[in-house]
């Protein structure tokens, strides 16, 4: 299992790459608007905040403008790109195209069908929109499930995406998601429960430790 931050802002991904378990950074088209820099310059420097994958989304619609927009991407982001491509016949064949040579994910998956077709086409990732999947087909997290299912054994992976919370991402690898990524804020809470900041709390104030122990010497 990997989770990725979900974001084209360089000072976002400085904080994941802080926080040390964030394996890599997905970007989109919406997410790239987002950012102050030229999508040449952001997508370098994200590549310099990760060791991990730096996912960038196709928005050409023709074959051959797909294939050198992602070749593009891959002059840019080097051995570390993933190819973001829409589900679509056109988007299918174009990962087909570039099996072998630059690493694909198919996204905006609404049906364990695409799934199966990413598979076969040698997608490496299969990405779902979970909280977007419920709004529009009532259960995001039984589409995972399916996708899970139906590429089960092969080299593609499931990634949820549109996550809004800890128990909805929870879910998602539950019903068989391999791979999580997430807004920052996202990513924050991940880790946080009121019941562990309260032990926490109980601990500093009742508990002693070395780091106690030595102030308390050096104050007496």
């Amino acid at each position: 299992m990997s989770i990725y931050l979900d974001s084209a802002i360089v000072a976002e991904a400085q904080a994941a790459k802080e926080l040390g378990w964030v394996k890599g950074i997905t970007t989109n088209p919406t997410l790239l608007a987002k950012s102050d820099l030229p999508v040449e310059t952001t997508l370098k420097r994200l590549t310099q905040l990760t060791t991990g994958p730096v996912f960038y989304q196709l928005m050409s619609s023709d074959f051959d403008e797909m294939l050198a927009e992602g070749r593009a991407a891959f002059d840019i982001i080097g051995k570390q790109t993933v190819l973001k491509i829409p589900a679509s016949m056109v988007g299918f064949q174009v990962v087909a195209a570039l099996f072998g040579e630059i690493s694909c994910a198919v996204t905006g998956i609404y049906s364990a069908s695409q799934a199966a077709v990413a598979k076969e086409a040698g997608a490496k990732y299969a990405i779902a929109y979970v909280n977007r999947a419920t709004k529009l087909l009532g259960d995001g997290i039984a589409l995972v499930k399916q996708m899970s299912s139906v590429v089960a054994g092969s080299n593609t992976e499931i990634m949820a995406a549109s996550i809004k919370s800890p128990e909805e991402a929870v879910a998602s690898l539950q019903a068989g998601a391999q791979h999580l990524t997430l807004p920052l804020a996202m990513l924050q809470a991940m880790t946080t429960h009121e019941l562990s900041l309260q032990t926490i709390d109980e601990f500093n104030k009742n508990g002693r430790g070395l780091w106690v122990s030595c102030h308390l010497e050096i104050g007496q």
